[in-house]
């Protein structure tokens, strides 16, 4: 028989709702959800709630959204909930000893990598970006240090070669919400006993900055794709391109790609040249562009500033793109 236990839920993304709302299909008491505070987004700039709060008013579930948790007031309304453990997912915000201290099971979190590779904000991209073939989530017991804590159980999961970040955010968050439920349970009967990381193959995944959205044609072609799979849906990566060598470029973003693996077809499509064709040129009118070590990636959805996205049928409408173009 499942154990009714009183709960806290901290999460702020889409990938936090599938593990809340499982929690509450299986009988847990959830006596406060915390979130991100809501922020200006769109074009108008309206404040909007973050997914989980949106979830939670949707269920009458009371909710906080502290900028901190550090002040003493904040601890003390947390620790005044009197839960038995805290579910944290993805909530964006560093937990202090006090609150980590305050649940009587503790704070479980559900990360999304096999740890301790991919530590910190941004793993699934990370994980696509490195070409890595196998990611899962883990419920893993929370600490003071950065994702170090000792795992509980984990899920796993191939990366397919087609896998955008949000093709895979959404399989691992199916899977967190399974596993966080019989984790939870297993954790405070005790079946389930936890064990520390390993202390070897730790990297680190940094947030997402402006220098990871830029393509490099110099760099290796499953290098490219695996980049522009690893930014969509968002924030995207992205080219310059000047349809007019008298205005200034443009930025253009791609959501989509394809990894051509076929050094035949590149030899054709560079054949007859006198000179080497430079990374980023187009060489195909279905946008295939020559990469740094002469492999093919085709650009398959992009994105014109102001728009919407689009299949490259529809791009190349209406933004004529001729072959031999260089991208930069």
């Amino acid at each position: 028989m499942t154990e009714r236990l009183r709960l806290a839920f901290m999460g702020s993304p889409d990938f936090a709702v599938p593990v809340v709302a499982a929690l509450a299909a299986a009988g847990h008491d959830i006596v406060y959800v915390y979130s991100q505070p809501p922020r200006p987004a769109g074009r108008g700039k309206k404040f909007r709630r973050t997914p989980v709060h949106v979830w939670a008013d949707d269920q009458g579930l009371p909710v906080r959204t502290p900028s901190s948790l550090k002040g003493e007031h904040e601890q003390k309304l947390f620790s005044d909930l009197d839960i038995d453990a805290a579910i944290v997912v993805a909530y964006g915000l560093i937990l202090p000893q006090a609150v980590l201290d305050a649940p009587r099971l503790g704070c479980m979190n559900m990360h999304a990598s096999l740890l301790p590779r991919w530590r910190g904000a941004a793993p699934v991209h990370r994980a696509i970006m490195a070409g890595d073939q196998m990611t899962g989530v883990q419920a893993m017991i929370m600490e003071a240090g950065l994702d170090t804590g000792p795992i509980l159980a984990t899920e796993t999961t191939n990366i397919m070669p087609s896998d955008t970040t949000g093709d895979l955010l959404g399989r691992l968050a199916d899977l967190a919400a399974g596993l966080a439920v019989t984790t939870l349970q297993g954790w405070a009967n005790g079946t389930i006993r936890a064990t520390p990381q390993a202390s070897e193959g730790v990297e680190y995944a940094h947030k997402i900055e402006a220098d990871d959205r830029r393509i490099d044609w110099l760099k290796p072609a499953s290098a490219i794709d695996c980049q522009i799979r690893a930014m969509a849906p968002t924030p995207g990566a992205w080219f310059e391109y000047a349809p007019d060598p008298d205005q200034p470029s443009m930025r253009i973003k791609v959501l989509d790609s394809r990894l051509i693996d076929d050094a035949e077809r590149a030899a054709d499509l560079c054949a007859g040249r006198s000179t080497p064709v430079i990374p980023g040129t187009v060489l195909g009118a279905d946008l295939v562009v020559m990469c740094g070590d002469q492999n093919l990636v085709e650009l398959r959805v992009l994105q014109k500033p102001g728009a919407k996205p689009m299949n490259r049928t529809d791009f190349l409408r209406g933004l004529p793109v001729s072959v031999d173009t260089v991208f930069c």
